[in-house]
């Protein structure tokens, strides 16, 4: 018989808020509506929140995934990651956030992904045949979701006809694509060629209303991983970038009604211009994403049951019985004042308390 938790006392997040003192079960893996607990949990003045998913991050290892489970972010979104073998050897962790990827992502000949050593061949997209051939490889790999890198125009990034072909390949096997956008030029070639989810936000220039509300009127989602953005910006200091034309679209985006997810670009990658904690840098970016204008019950939602919603990820994002038991739980009130999601008493994933 599997073991059988209660948490006690505990207000929960429901997504519009939190609700008085209760008990909430987990019986093995899931939450459950009821039970005889084998185990008790002090929920007095504490919160308990669905674990929390990073919808932009890069595995290299399971230390990656063992720092966010630390941090009570139990989900991680890829963007990046190959071989398939690595990808699968990462998906099958245990005791660990579980990731979720895009394998490799889909880039133009002429840019700063397509140097990377190492960077996949079968990766680069230079016609809207090999963009189709790209997306086919993908699905074969087991892609969650396809990634493409969008550039203002050629050589550095694909044709606009490429990244089209790109997001008409991924419909046809039901995938969503995410667009690496980080100038305003990028996220037209994204916006123009419909793709689901942008990630980043500009860094040389305020995205423009029209822009904007393109994106709104067509639904796109945005994760803007403010975080990295305002370290590139810092870095690189001088090249005529600012984390404030990041942080006011974002504020832009917010009034518009474009749906925003929280992300952060954690990566542990050698050589990279900046280096987001996974975990750490996730608590980062819900401060940031306040600071740009949303509540903490917004951002505490776009972390949980929104990203979980966008991705298709059914098993999670809420406390309900039957949805897998990612859960974190902390001292204080985040929906009040969101530095309370850093007061962590205790994670556990798949039911599992991370030691």
């Amino acid at each position: 018989m599997a073991t059988v938790i209660a948490f006690d006392g505990v207000r929960v997040f429901t997504g519009e808020g939190l609700t008085e003192p209760r008990r909430v079960y987990v019986q093995g893996a899931e939450i459950a509506g009821e039970g005889t607990p084998d185990e008790v949990v002090d929920g007095a003045g504490r919160v308990l929140l669905p674990g929390l998913i990073d919808a932009h991050m890069h595995v290299l290892g399971r230390p990656d995934l063992e720092n966010l489970a630390r941090w009570g972010v139990t989900t991680g979104l890829d963007m990046a990651a190959w071989p398939q073998p690595f990808v699968a050897e990462m998906r099958a962790q245990k005791g660990v956030a579980q990731v979720f990827s895009a394998t490799t992502p889909a880039v133009g000949p002429g840019g700063n992904h397509a140097k990377m050593p190492g960077f996949p061949a079968d990766g680069i997209v230079t016609s809207p045949q090999e963009a189709r051939a790209f997306v086919e490889r993908r699905v074969a790999d087991g892609a969650d979701y396809i990634k493409i890198v969008t550039e203002a125009a050629p050589p550095a990034g694909m044709d606009q006809e490429s990244v089209n072909a790109v997001v008409a390949a991924a419909h046809e096997h039901d995938l969503l694509v995410v667009a690496h956008s980080i100038t305003t030029g990028a996220f037209r070639v994204a916006v123009e060629a419909g793709v689901d989810i942008s990630t980043h936000a500009p860094l040389d220039a305020v995205l423009d209303e029209a822009t904007v509300q393109r994106m709104s009127s067509g639904g796109m989602t945005s994760v803007p991983t403010l975080t990295m953005m305002r370290g590139i910006a810092a870095v690189r200091a001088g090249a005529g970038l600012s984390y404030e034309y990041a942080r006011d679209t974002v504020t832009r985006f917010h009034q518009a009604g474009v749906r925003l997810l929280v992300g952060t670009d954690a990566n542990s990658a050698p050589g990279v211009p900046f280096a987001p904690e996974h975990g750490e840098s996730l608590h980062d970016e819900l401060e940031l994403m306040v600071e740009a204008g949303l509540t903490p019950l917004e951002v505490l939602r776009a972390a949980t049951r929104l990203t979980a919603e966008t991705f298709g990820l059914g098993d999670r994002g809420v406390i309900e019985p039957g949805r897998r038991a990612d859960l974190l739980l902390v001292d204080g009130d985040p929906t009040q004042d969101i530095t309370a999601t850093r007061n962590i008493a205790g994670v556990w994933i798949a039911g599992e308390r991370v030691r």
